[in-house]
């Protein structure tokens, strides 16, 4: 794959089908980030921060994922290839530093599919408890269950075989779940105005800025998804210029979504009566309309909403590693494509491999997938923000069909840039020891395994490259030297 890019290059002919319209890719990105964590983690934000205090933080990190948003919007405009964030840290920086950023997205993204498939059963339980039989065995505490653990590994080779077949039914079925998602928030917001109880919602705050705080670690993980667009973007019918905006809506989109439940939770129940629930948001609004029916309702939407994103995450992660395969840093076998579906069908059954592993670990699995996975999301998002800023000053003349800060000036986009650095930099910050989202020892173990993976590749990277147009054939043609050498 060799792409001089002053701009928007076409991607060459027979990679991949063009077949997503405008709904489609939006419908991508918005339901890669309205997963299950609404359905169960609201009675705890509110009891952490209190109503509004949990909006705020849902505010601010919403803000930073939209500064986020908007360096993805132009650099996708830019460079609209497959693999997203790879080629605009290729294009930016040394293939090493562009390694670590396709290597941090590609692990909060198998950690999202993962959580998925342990979320999966753990959702269906919820509403048939006959799940939970045929013990196997038990993991920190959790009795795992064969019948439990084999709905997350059927779901899994469904939603791999769907991709496989192509982009266009995998996003026709995200596009038809996202609707009942929606439909199902509107329905619960309907339901609080008419019933909820203004009342419930106090005490507004609680636990000053450390209760804020231990909601907006969670925000990034919460979030991360609407960077699935730029993944597919060979793949999409619109223009370079209306990707770039459906990424920043997709954004703006989650955050409401995200702020709407937790209000409509919030009158529902006091939070101080919401602690014992398993599904706290599913189990606070059967209790306000006083019929389980409205429970099962939610726990669908929930259900939903684990779906779409498993979806979006397999068409994210599949397209990366493929574009990582491409330019030499991961094994060529996974750059291979579906003959017929044009789809990254070694990618994918990689991919679906993790997800049928993971339900056998049990629930607790899924705590420690969030807290290891969202490290890895932010450390790219600050590489991206870098390399933002970077091809601002070196090439200012780089075709952008959406230009964050308009055409005329450089200084807004600069700023964006800067605040983008700033934002996730300190975001990261929250991750280390002593601090709020400081992690426990299981997921430090599965962050530095995936990163001493992924050493396992960069050592075998050459330096010397210079980034730019061209760099990743440059990487191709010094790995392909390599391997032509003779052994010292």
């Amino acid at each position: 794959m060799t792409q001089q890019l002053t701009g928007h290059t076409p991607p060459q002919e027979g990679r991949f089908k063009r077949s997503l319209g405008w709904l489609e890719v939006l419908f991508i990105g918005f339901g890669a980030m309205i997963g299950f964590g609404w359905v169960t983690l609201t009675s705890g934000w509110l009891t952490e921060a209190g109503t509004m205090g949990t909006v705020l933080a849902f505010v601010i990190g919403a803000a930073i994922m939209a500064l986020v948003g908007l360096v993805y919007a132009e650099l996708v405009s830019a460079m609209p290839l497959a693999g997203g964030e790879h080629n605009y840290l290729l294009r930016g920086l040394d293939p090493r530093l562009a390694f670590i950023g396709s290597w941090g997205i590609v692990g909060g993204y198998i950690a999202v599919v993962a959580f998925e498939a342990v979320a999966i059963p753990r959702t269906i339980a919820y509403i048939i408890p006959q799940v939970n039989s045929i013990p196997l065995w038990t993991v920190a505490g959790f009795e795992v269950n064969l019948i439990w653990a084999l709905i997350g590994v059927v779901t899994g080779l469904l939603l791999t075989a769907l991709n496989i077949r192509g982009i266009k039914p995998a996003s026709f079925f995200q596009t038809s779940v996202v609707i009942f998602v929606v439909t199902m928030a509107l329905a619960l917001m309907a339901l609080a105005l008419i019933s909820g109880e203004r009342e419930h919602a106090e005490p507004l705050f609680t636990g000053g800025s450390a209760g804020i705080i231990a909601v907006l670690v969670v925000v990034p993980f919460l979030f991360v998804g609407f960077d699935v667009i730029p993944q597919s973007a060979e793949e999409v019918k619109v223009s370079p210029r209306k990707i770039g905006f459906l990424v920043v809506i997709s954004v703006l989109m989650a955050g409401a979504f995200y702020i709407a439940i937790v209000l409509t939770t919030s009158v529902a129940l006091p939070a101080s009566e919401m602690g014992d629930f398993d599904l706290a948001t599913a189990d606070a609004m059967g209790a306000l309309a006083g019929n389980e029916f409205w429970s099962n309702v939610v726990v669908a939407g929930g259900l939903a909403g684990l779906l779409t994103s498993w979806n979006a995450f397999i068409i994210g992660a599949s397209r990366l590693i493929w574009a990582m395969a491409n330019s030499g840093m991961l094994p060529r076998w996974f750059a291979k494509l579906h003959p017929k579906h044009r789809t990254p069908v070694n990618a994918l059954l990689f991919i679906g491999a993790i997800a049928l592993v993971a339900p056998f670990f049990g629930e607790v699995m899924m705590v420690w997938l969030v807290d290891s996975g969202s490290p890895s999301i932010i450390i790219t998002y600050i590489l991206v923000a870098v390399v933002f800023l970077i091809l601002r000053r070196r090439e200012p003349d780089m075709a952008r069909p959406m230009r964050v800060g308009g055409h005329r000036s450089n200084t807004g986009g600069i700023v964006v840039g800067v605040l983008a650095v700033v934002t996730t930099a300190g975001m990261l910050l929250l991750y280390l020891p002593g601090m709020p989202a400081g992690l426990t020892v299981q997921p430090y173990i599965m962050f530095g395994a995936w990163w001493l993976l992924g050493l396992i590749f960069l050592i075998r990277l050459p330096g010397g490259i210079k980034p730019g147009p061209g760099a990743e054939h440059a990487l191709l043609t010094k790995l392909a030297a390599q391997r032509r050498a003779p052994s010292q």
